[in-house]
C-alpha cells in the first residue's frame, strides 16, 4: 500500500463541539438553534446595536431563496443568512452568535430545553385526538379520490 493510497483512506474525524466553538455546517447550524424557544435577541450592524427583544423562534430552516424575519415577537430563522453559529458559554448558560460579514444575530437563550423535553409530553387523549384527525383526513381525501375516478 502506497502513502498516497493509505491518506485517501484516512478520515478527518467529524468536528466534536462542546459548549464553545464555531459551527459552519448548515446541517449542523440548525440542529443546534431547533432546540431554541424563547431568546432574547440583539441584532448589530457594524459594531451597532439596531434591534433587541425577546421573541418565540418557530422555525429554524435551510432554504436559499428564503428570509430570516423577526417581527411580532418571533423570529424565522434561515441558516442560509448566515456564515456561521459562533457558540460560547456565559455565565447565564449558551450564547448563540450567527454572523454573517458585518451582522451579528446574538440569541440568548430564556428557556431551558431540559425542561422543555418535560413539557413536551403529550397526554394519552391528545394522542388519540389527533390520530383520529389524521385517520379522518386520510379517509376523506380516498373518498374523494373514489368519486373523481368514477366521474
Amino acid at each position: 500500500m502506497s502513502h498516497d493510497s493509505f491518506s485517501r483512506n484516512a478520515r478527518i474525524p467529524a468536528p466534536c463541539i462542546i459548549d464553545d466553538g464555531t459551527i459552519i455546517d448548515k446541517q449542523d447550524m440548525q440542529r443546534v438553534l431547533t432546540d431554541l424557544s424563547r431568546v432574547r435577541y440583539i441584532h448589530t450592524h457594524d459594531g451597532r446595536t439596531t434591534s433587541e427583544g425577546e421573541g418565540c423562534i418557530l422555525e429554524v430552516f435551510a432554504d436559499p431563496h428564503r428570509a430570516t424575519m423577526v417581527a411580532n415577537q418571533t423570529l424565522y430563522l434561515n441558516v442560509y443568512s448566515f456564515d456561521y453559529i459562533q457558540l460560547s458559554k456565559t455565565a447565564d448558560g449558551s450564547q448563540f452568535d450567527l454572523i454573517q460579514d458585518d451582522r451579528r444575530l446574538r440569541l440568548l437563550p430564556l428557556t431551558n430545553p431540559m425542561q422543555n423535553q418535560v413539557d413536551r409530553g403529550i397526554n394519552a387523549a391528545e394522542l388519540e385526538a389527533m390520530v383520529a384527525e389524521v385517520l379522518s383526513a386520510s379517509l376523506d381525501v380516498q373518498i374523494d379520490d373514489e368519486e373523481n375516478f368514477s366521474l
